[in-house]
């Protein structure tokens, strides 16, 4: 039904100039939610933008410039008045004009700040404060609190009078006169409570989880997945609540992380932009030094090789099975790598335990590396007619490199957390290029040593 809906918004958008039927546009517009309405702006000619915006119902404008991209709320922006930028600013939630403020240039962000209400610039100064990376930065002052002594008609009534402009009223949190964090109550809780003389305090729940202003915003989305919460208060260092972190941006802080790591590990240097809003200067630069570093660092396999002429010049049948034995190294430093990097990300292992999973691997390494070579040598011995010296050095390099290789892709992505760097920038491109220098190492000592070359 949206999709049919989103296709009949853009032909009448596409005939908007001849038609004129702005109401009919309007009433299809309001019957789209804000995230399905906000992708067809992202695909609005700059002119048109401002226009079509000033036909979105006032309730939805501001949920949907919350969903566009930033090149597109500034293209926006710089066509809105500033009465409608004004307007647009005090419907913003707190944490959205922020990460609005931190996006957009000096003298966008000095026209919004004109516009902007006291009570939201106070905001926003104030969430300008926390890192961008910290629990801090990602969350938003506006949340319900209630005070313990109040019985629960007193806290419904509360509710509906402060509720209407807070992110979520679902949780509500008990604080004291100093703000200071004693508990939380569900909405439903205090509708389903028959006595509405009884205080808050005796709802509530005591055991609050929460983070502080400094915890960082991935360790803090991890939390909704552990505890299943909608939203999770951040408190100061005196336990005193000044926001809230919801289920929505933790949602956004993973898929924004995922994307950050996956670009390192495919070596390519990230970026929150979309595919088609990237110029080919983007593309280029987020590849091409990149690509130069593991270049240059591929010329060690090169001397490798050339260091090793004499013994390929006695056995030039070992060249044959350079490239199996790179590859295969290459995959399996890959695969650890990639699980390494992953169960780091969501917390299932440390740094501390590297000596266990050094131990684990070492055995998986093994236990591959083995089976790759008893199936190899058959291989070698019945299909290639290989001399059993020659297939020996192939099957031993390839389990020997099934073991370097795992234990490296297990160790550099953690030795880079060690250090404070990002373990995914060790991620298969750079372990790829590490394990072929070092397998072409370990293949022409066994060479040498079993074939006396």
């Amino acid at each position: 039904m949206s999709d049919t809906t989103i296709q009949t918004l853009k032909t009448m958008l596409a005939n908007l100039d001849d038609a004129k039927k702005y109401q009919s546009l309007r009433d299809v517009m309001q019957t789209l939610p804000a995230p399905d309405l906000a992708a067809v702006f992202e695909d609005l000619p700059a002119e048109k933008m401002p226009v079509i915006f000033r036909l979105c119902p006032k309730d939805l404008a501001a949920e949907v410039f919350a969903e566009l991209t930033p090149e597109t709320q500034q293209t926006l922006l710089e066509g809105l008045t500033d009465r409608e930028l004004k307007f647009v600013i005090d419907e913003l939630c707190a944490d959205d004009a922020t990460d609005l403020i931190e996006e957009m240039p000096a003298s966008v962000v000095k026209r919004i700040l004109a516009q902007a209400a006291p009570d939201t610039r106070k905001m926003i100064n104030e969430l300008l404060k926390y890192p961008e990376d910290s629990a801090g930065g990602v969350m938003t002052t506006e949340m319900m609190e209630l005070v313990p002594s109040m019985t629960v008609r007193q806290a419904l009534e509360s509710i509906r009078e402060n509720g209407v402009d807070k992110e979520t009223i679902n949780f509500c949190y008990v604080t004291r006169p100093d703000r200071t964090l004693i508990g939380v109550v569900s909405l439903r809780a205090l509708i389903l409570e028959r006595n509405l003389d009884r205080r808050v305090d005796d709802l509530m729940d005591d055991n609050v989880i929460s983070v502080t202003t400094g915890t960082d915003r991935e360790e803090t989305s991890r939390m909704f997945e552990k505890y299943g919460y909608l939203a999770i208060p951040v408190v100061d260092n005196e336990k005193r609540l000044v926001g809230i972190v919801t289920i929505d941006d933790a949602i956004s802080i993973l898929q924004d992380e995922a994307s950050e790591d996956f670009a390192k590990m495919n070596a390519i240097s990230p970026t929150d932009k979309p595919y088609f809003k990237r110029s080919l200067w983007e593309l280029y630069k987020s590849r091409a030094p990149w690509l130069l570093f593991l270049m240059v660092s591929s010329t060690f396999s090169s001397l490798v090789i050339r260091s090793y002429e004499s013994a390929l010049a006695a056995v030039t049948v070992l060249t044959a099975y350079i490239p199996m034995l790179t590859d295969t190294g290459g995959n399996a430093g890959s695969q650890t790598t990639s699980t390494i990097i992953r169960s780091m990300a969501v917390g299932e292992i440390t740094v501390r335990d590297l000596p266990k999973v050094l131990w684990r691997e070492c055995r998986a390494a093994l236990l591959c590396g083995g089976t790759l070579a008893v199936c190899n040598f058959l291989k070698l011995i019945t299909l290639d007619g290989i001399a059993p010296p020659i297939a020996l050095v192939v099957c031993v390099t390839l389990v020997a490199t099934v073991l370097v290789a795992q234990i490296l892709a297990s160790a550099l992505p953690m030795g880079a957390a060690r250090l404070g760097f990002d373990p995914a920038v060790m991620a298969s491109p750079l372990i790829t290029t590490i394990v072929d220098t070092t397998t072409l190492v370990i293949y022409f000592k066994f060479a040498q040593l079993v074939l006396r070359l």
